[in-house]
């Protein structure tokens, strides 16, 4: 489990405090802990380093409000993010790692950083969404160099320290009152210099190539699922641990279902004499097999009907959804005169019981005039 390193604590103040006694705080501790003041003492340094830090975050009101919300967690996110804050320090783990131990992930100095991660957008059917499917696809990405086995140095060769950072990664330099430190400019961070650069790579430790991977749908995935596979992104620079490949699904629009999560919608038009007297009807289901809907006598347009069980599975877990069926009541525009004669023999016989939703709005019509 991850340890919080809180800013305030280490800067021995309230997380009430104004700006005044921030900077106050700040002060006092730097002087206390200055590596010209605590020569040959690592402690004293990172600490050194770990206030400047804190202070850097907690002088700027955005830099204060998003620590406040969000913790250090983010703060460090936004700091690596945006190209490196906190008094030119290359990286803000490495700070606390010296004085808290390796709980916020920073490197040694020159430590390659792992590969990127990658992204993949995969359009499959419902159907698909709905089964889960193995499939393979094809990607061109970096992957350790074969040759120098990600080393970055041609084969029999070896890297040598760099003699600017003695393999450090880091130089210091003096900017007025405080010690910083950055990257090598030499070995760019690496800490070694390679003499003769692997003619397959030049020197990168990986190549690009294109990549077969396996990939399993689960049943019951959506559009916007993301599926991780580990280690299957792009290869780290000399050697260094790869990153992930991220698949996000999008799902095809069907011709028949719409979805709502585990819930498969549809509109099925049927004619004003089922309506009136019920029957069935039949859909085809996900599953292949056909799906029989009652329809009940009575219903009107715009009605839902539920079958429990008939949706999309549930993705990592057990059961379905329900299938809604929504009736769209549709009136024949062409009849016959054999049919308008019987429709109005009908017509004839109807009394206002059999439709009291047309009934009770003209009778609210009348109301509403006879007021006038």
């Amino acid at each position: 489990m991850e340890t919080e390193v809180d800013f305030y604590e280490l800067l021995e103040v309230e997380r009430t405090a104004d700006d005044k006694t921030i900077k106050s705080a700040y002060r006092k501790l730097a002087m206390k802990y200055h590596p010209d003041r605590n020569p040959g003492d690592a402690e004293s340094e990172a600490r050194f380093k770990a206030i400047s830090v804190a202070y850097d975050c907690l002088k700027d009101p955005q830099k204060r409000s998003t620590y406040d919300r969000y913790g250090h967690a983010a703060y460090a996110q936004a700091q690596q993010g945006g190209g490196g804050g906190g008094g030119g320090f290359s990286d803000i783990g490495d700070i606390f790692e010296t004085i808290f131990g390796s709980a916020f992930g920073g490197g040694a100095g020159g430590r390659p950083r792992r590969g990127a991660d990658l992204r993949y957008d995969m359009e499959i059917t419902l159907e698909d969404a709905f089964h889960g499917k193995d499939t393979e696809i094809e990607i061109e990405v970096s992957q350790t160099c074969e040759p120098c086995s990600g080393s970055g140095a041609e084969p029999g060769t070896d890297k040598s320290r760099c003699p600017t950072c003695q393999g450090h990664g880091k130089v210091r330099a003096q900017q007025g009152f405080f010690m910083v430190e950055r990257p090598c400019p030499t070995c760019h961070g690496r800490g070694e210099i390679i003499e003769k650069p692997c003619r397959a790579c030049r020197g990168e430790g990986r190549v690009d190539q294109p990549q077969r991977l396996e990939v399993t749908i689960p049943p019951g995935v959506e559009t916007g699922t993301r599926i991780r596979l580990s280690g299957k992104g792009e290869a780290g620079p000399m050697g260094a641990p790869p990153g992930d490949l991220y698949i996000f699904i999008h799902v095809r629009r069907h011709d028949v279902y719409e979805r709502e999560g585990t819930t498969l919608l549809t509109r099925v038009p049927i004619t004003f004499t089922k309506a009136a007297l019920g029957g069935t009807v039949g859909l085809p289901g996900l599953d292949g097999e056909w799906v029989t809907i009652n329809i009940p006598a009575g219903i009107q347009s715009g009605e839902q009907l539920r079958k429990r069980g008939d949706g999309m599975p549930v993705l990592q877990g057990r059961g379905r959804g329900d299938l809604v069926v929504e009736v769209k009541v549709e009136t024949p525009r062409k009849l016959s005169t054999k049919q308008k004669e019987l429709l109005r023999e009908f017509q004839q016989s109807e009394t206002d019981a059999q439709c009291p939703e047309s009934q009770g709005f003209f009778e609210r019509i009348k109301a509403g005039f006879s007021k006038l």
